[in-house]
């Protein structure tokens, strides 16, 4: 009987493997211990769905990384008596990780109102809070792994997540103390904008739609036209932009130094570099790699794939099987894919339409640049990735966005120019908008007003839940 559990794990991690989507695995994967896009405002998410190959379906994505992830899984130490003389910092070490998607990280400094210098000290003078965290991906999202150096070069500890947090939601980061990096990436709007263009200071707009804040953690480039060359550098970015916070780095450097309870936080946090536009960068930084998206009802169905190869025999005959099974089953259950959703995600995956030709592995975007014909047909048209590296394929061709909560993110594409989830789909269902860069995986997909409104169904069951996060909590 326990060869059929076995036979169930290797199909688990098999099926894994060649995802490049969430399937549970018996414990959880994406485990980064640190050692060291968000899309800058005026920039949002669509989902590209280009095509290529049946390879990358959930049964036959092929990525290193995910192949990583599927190695065997840590087995669970035996109970034992606790060790008194086990080493003190073997076992503060162990009480830092934190599973992202929780609030834990999110919720600021325990009270109510503004943050007064005496709360901030408390807080600082916690040794937890500076100890650096290793931090579990949730369900769903741990297939994937963190890019390399990126925790080693900004190590994540509570403090300087807490700053984080603080700096993002503070509006006196912008010349007239209006606009923050909530401005166009706010919670309650799925840390996007429902806006076309991401509007700055005096009301000014940019010419991008606000891209979104969560998930970055797994991705290094930022921006639509990825500029950025990694989360630190895009979150100074706007500081600076003349129609986003049109404040420059001296001043908003100066402004936060006046502030003694954001003094007292760099300088603990970043002890004798303090306060600096480089450290602002950093500290926001960690607050929004800590936001992540929790398990979809895509999830969830993937998990009991693997079960499908048994039989009603099978569960009789084992019973740490039908138990496994049964748990998987009650989760899937309570976040239900509908008939509709599931027709979807045969499409989104299938040859014949094959979404995942870009949107793929945990995050379900694959962090390259392509040209969709989106706003191909102006006189002056945004040329994206281009600007960038003045390489001719890369005209017109912005990052694939993931498509996790995006039916949480309207409008779409990097214009914001397509309103709803079913235009995005009749866009890829015409072929794109034809151009001379046009992606060679554009085809025409003739589909069905069914077929449409499946994988808009399917688009959706890839929503989760966004952790609750403080949002008033600032230095006085």
């Amino acid at each position: 009987m326990k060869v059929k559990s076995l036979s169930l794990l290797l199909a688990s991690l098999l099926a894994l493997a060649f995802a490049g989507c969430g399937s549970e695995t018996p414990k959880p994967a994406g485990t980064s211990a640190p050692a060291g896009e968000t899309a800058g405002k005026g920039e949002t998410a669509e989902p590209a769905g280009e095509r290529t190959s049946e390879e990358n379906s959930p049964e036959a994505a092929d990525t290193d990384d995910e192949m990583n992830e599927a190695e065997s899984p840590p087995t669970e130490p035996a109970e034992s008596e606790p060790d008194e003389t086990a080493d003190v910092e073997t076992q503060e070490t162990a009480s830092n990780v934190v599973r992202l998607g929780t609030s834990e990280l999110t919720m600021g400094i325990p009270g109510e109102g503004a943050l007064t210098v005496e709360e901030i000290q408390k807080w600082l003078d916690q040794p937890a809070n500076h100890q650096p965290l290793e931090v579990e991906l949730p369900f769903g999202l741990n297939t994937g792994s963190i890019p390399e150096g990126v925790l080693e070069n900004n190590p994540l500890t509570r403090a300087k997540i807490e700053l984080g947090r603080q700096l993002y939601f503070d509006p006196r980061l912008s010349a007239d103390g209006t606009i923050s990096c909530a401005s166009c990436h706010h919670p309650d709007e799925g840390y996007a904008r429902h806006t076309q263009f991401g509007v700055g200071i005096n009301g000014q707009e940019g010419g991008r739609n606000s891209p979104v804040s969560y998930n970055r953690i797994l991705s290094t480039l930022q921006f639509w036209d990825g500029r950025a060359a990694s989360l630190e550098d895009q979150a100074i970015g706007p500081i600076a932009n003349p129609i986003e916070m049109g404040n420059t780095h001296e001043a908003c450097v100066e402004t936060l130094m006046n502030i003694e309870g954001y003094r007292l936080q760099f300088e603990r946090v970043f002890g004798a570099e303090g306060l600096t536009i480089e450290n602002v960068g950093k500290a926001i930084a960690s607050f929004e790699r800590i936001i992540v998206t929790n398990p979809t009802p895509f999830d969830y169905y993937e998990q009991l794939k693997p079960y499908a190869q048994f039989t009603a025999e099978d569960f009789e005959d084992d019973a740490e099987l039908k138990a496994e099974y049964d748990e998987k089953k009650a989760l899937s259950d309570a976040h239900p894919m509908s008939e509709s959703a599931i027709r979807g995600r045969d499409l989104f995956f299938g040859q014949r339409v094959n979404c995942a030709a870009c949107h793929v592995g945990a995050n379900l975007a694959d962090e390259k640049y392509h040209n969709l014909g989106i706003g191909m047909d102006v006189e002056k048209p945004d040329l994206g990735r281009f600007e960038i590296t003045n390489d001719e394929k890369d005209t017109g061709a912005f990052k694939t966005p993931t498509v996790r909560n995006v039916a949480l993110t309207a409008p779409y594409m990097h214009d914001g120019s397509l309103k709803t989830l079913l235009d995005v789909v009749e866009h890829y269902n015409k072929g794109g908008t034809p151009n001379p860069h046009l992606s060679d995986k554009m085809k025409k997909l003739d589909l069905t007003d069914q077929e449409k409104a499946d994988l808009v169904a399917f688009m959706e069951a890839c929503t989760g839940e966004l952790t609750p996060v403080a949002t008033e909590r600032l230095p006085q």
